[in-house]
């Protein structure tokens, strides 16, 4: 029997080249796509229900006879039909109609139809519901299964991904679909058969539990679950292993320019500095390209780790890059390495998108002639960007590159033989569930300690009718020689509007706190514009700073103690915290005030009485991964890799550790499994390590 990966979709009856070029776009190219391309979720046709006992917000077939059909004038004209079987009476609602239309749904017509019923202003109604005008004695039969809904694309309905999909499963038999999971290890981790579990959740019977299935808790979703993200598992593995294979440079363990630096550095380094410096120094001696994440909360001092690392790669007479994914944070990084470097005799190259002309090319030559520290933005990864010595690559916020990119750093090392060792921060405390799937590439290192010195932030949430009080308290506190940030968040998604509002913004609190000078930053100004701005607040000549959430990352003014976000149920408790982590640098009491507009929804209150209660980003990371989800989380960090089918990171988590394990087994005894495996998956998402 002919495996279905090998069957094209143009073999199903219907199927020409444009539909076979709409299909295309949501990844169906063979009949075995289509069996993967699983339903989002489920109707109950299988049941006609009596009126009487509809409720509010239920899927539901009734069928009944029209007891009147009028034109209602409302805001908008619409068609009322009545619908009465006996037990109660309902309104259909039509708000695109044609006399035809009317005319079929007249007095006495028998209707048997399907919608989500809603409370109306004539009662219970449903719009625009499917329907048919069932004639005579004939007897039409309900369905028999449970109704899927299938993730779509404009131009493919659901009826035709529903025919699609019943005449995959006719040719579903018992070797045209291989199961890549050995037996041994199904048995293991007690997992259904795959071509039952494909059945079932295509069609799942009249009698399966909606709620089970809603919930992904039903055995055949779990089987699934399980092989998606064993899937993902082993495309990291993969990636893992094509790096590890790699040769990289062998870093000594460098004594002389760290004891300088320490010497000029003026404060002692915490605990958890020097023991994940240690991890960093070890894995860096070694032959194979070190690929550790540092996870640090707000303000725990990575860059310090970063820079112990980089000295290493200095004294043996190698170059280091580190990047940053916006402007500002690679300019922050740039000052803060020539303050350190220069006095040990090292020259910090910088290289950014805005550099043009003479300028550019005047940084690529002092980069390609070897320049010891490279600091820049993305545009680092550029093919005309030629290093000399490259060893290490630090990264800075890597949710924001995606994988793809890390990987172009390889084409970049010493004669682009050996790999270069990457070293990954970030500031955004990654949960356990994410880094054991999301990350399963990296070794993980956590500054778990915060420098002395550091002041908790005291967080409020006021509404914003008392928006009047609360620029009162910031005209106090610049009074007193303090500093302040005002943050304008996201107005529907515009970065447009949001800069409109922050000027509006800028101009209403600088008429308001006449005497004070106000300063305003946006992602639309020029990073010279920007940087500008930026200094005067730093060297105190301004005392508010109006922002958008350009100054999420990196910005460091000790003397900022107080914050006001507007709108903060807008955004992500990872992005609030980032913010809030501008405050609380220097040693005055720092306050956080969170401007909400009522009502918060229930939501909305949870999320913001969490940044209420802690100050812990590990903490705040889990409930906003159970809040928002891992893609939103994650950013744009491998999206390919997140857009599960059927696995949930927060629902499956428990399902990780034997996944793990699942994928160790799987390399090391059936390797011949792993490609099928990769293919059926993740064909069209990025297949890592293919690279």
């Amino acid at each position: 029997m002919t495996e279905l990966a090998a069957v094209p979709v143009t073999a199903l009856k219907g199927v020409g080249a444009a539909m076979q070029e709409k299909l295309t776009k949501v990844g169906l190219e063979n009949l075995q796509d289509v069996l993967f391309h699983l339903p989002l979720r489920y109707q109950d046709r299988t049941r006609i229900v009596p009126i009487g006992s509809l409720r509010p917000g239920q899927d539901a077939v009734v069928e009944g006879t029209v007891t009147g059909a009028d034109i209602a004038m409302g805001k908008r004209r619409s068609l009322l039909v009545r619908l009465n079987d006996g037990t109660g009476t309902l309104s259909l609602r039509f708000y695109h109609f044609s006399n035809a239309q009317k005319e079929g749904l007249k007095r006495g017509t028998h209707l048997r139809c399907y919608g989500e019923v809603r409370p109306g202003s004539s009662g219970l109604e449903i719009y625009h519901p499917e329907y048919r005008a069932l004639s005579g004695e004939t007897q039409i039969a309900v369905e028999q299964t449970l109704t899927p809904i299938y993730p779509t694309t404009e131009g493919l309905t659901q009826q035709r991904l529903r025919q699609l999909s019943e005449l995959a499963l006719a040719r579903l038999g018992p070797h045209s679909l291989p199961d890549w999971l050995p037996e041994e290890l199904a048995k293991e981790y007690q997992l259904g058969p795959l071509a039952e579990a494909i059945r079932y959740l295509h069609r799942p019977p009249a009698d399966a539990d909606i709620e089970e299935l809603a919930e992904g808790r039903h055995w055949a979703q779990h089987r699934l679950a399980f092989e998606e993200l064993l899937t993902h598992q082993l495309s990291l593995q993969r990636l893992r292993e094509s790096v590890r294979a790699q040769q990289a440079p062998q870093l000594p363990v460098a004594s002389k320019l760290p004891a300088q630096f320490l010497h000029n550095l003026g404060f002692e380094p915490t605990g958890a500095q020097k023991r994940v410096g240690a991890e960093i120094a070890y894995d860096l001696a070694q032959d194979e390209p070190m690929l550790r994440l540092v996870q640090g909360d707000v303000g725990s001092g990575k860059t310090v780790v970063a820079a112990f690392a980089a000295l290493q790669a200095l004294e043996a007479g190698y170059q280091v890059a580190l990047m940053a994914p916006t402007e500002i944070l690679a300019e922050q990084h740039f000052i803060n390495f020539s303050k350190w470097l220069q006095p040990l005799g090292l020259e910090v190259a910088w290289l950014a998108g805005k550099l043009k002309g003479k300028a550019r090319a005047a940084a690529l030559e002092q980069i390609a002639s070897g320049a010891p520290m490279v600091v820049g933005t993305h545009a680092l990864f550029q093919d005309e960007v030629k290093f000399h010595k490259l060893a290490l690559v630090i990264i800075d916020e890597q949710h924001r590159f995606g994988v793809q990119q890390r990987l172009a750093l390889r084409k970049k090392g010493v004669d682009a033989r050996l790999c270069p060792h990457q070293l990954i921060m970030t500031a955004t405390p990654i949960p356990r569930t994410l880094a054991m799937s999301a990350y399963a590439d990296l070794d993980t290192s956590i500054l778990d300690e915060l420098p002395p010195g550091r002041t908790p932030v005291n967080t409020v949430l006021i509404a914003d009718s008392r928006r009047i009080e609360v620029i009162e308290r910031v005209r106090t506190a610049c009074n007193e020689g303090r500093q302040a940030y005002w943050v304008c968040t996201l107005i529907e998604e515009s970065e447009e509007l949001t800069c409109q509002a922050a000027e509006t913004t800028f101009e209403d609190l600088a008429a308001a706190l006449g005497g004070l000078n106000v300063g305003l930053i946006h992602g639309r100004m020029k990073p010279a514009e920007k940087a500008a701005i930026m200094d005067q607040f730093k060297q105190g000549a301004l005392q508010l700073l109006v922002a958008t959430t350009v100054i999420e990352v990196g910005v460091d003014v000790p003397n900022a103690s107080l914050m006001i976000i507007e709108n903060p149920e807008r955004l992500g408790l990872a992005q609030l915290h980032q913010l809030r982590g501008r405050v609380g640098r220097g040693s005055a009491a720092s306050h956080c005030v969170l401007l909400y507009h009522p009502p918060l929804s229930q939501l909305g209150r949870e999320r913001l009485g969490i940044m209420r209660e802690t100050c812990d980003g590990f903490l705040i990371a889990e409930k906003d991964l159970e809040i928002r989800g891992p893609g939103e989380m994650l950013g744009t960090r491998q999206t390919g890799l997140l857009q599960f089918k059927v696995a949930d990171l927060m629902r499956d988590a428990d399902l990780l550790p034997a996944v793990r394990d699942a994928s160790m087994s799987l390399l090391q005894q059936w390797p011949q499994h792993v490609s099928p495996l990769l293919d059926r998956w993740l064909r069209h998402g990025q297949q890592y390590g293919q690279v």
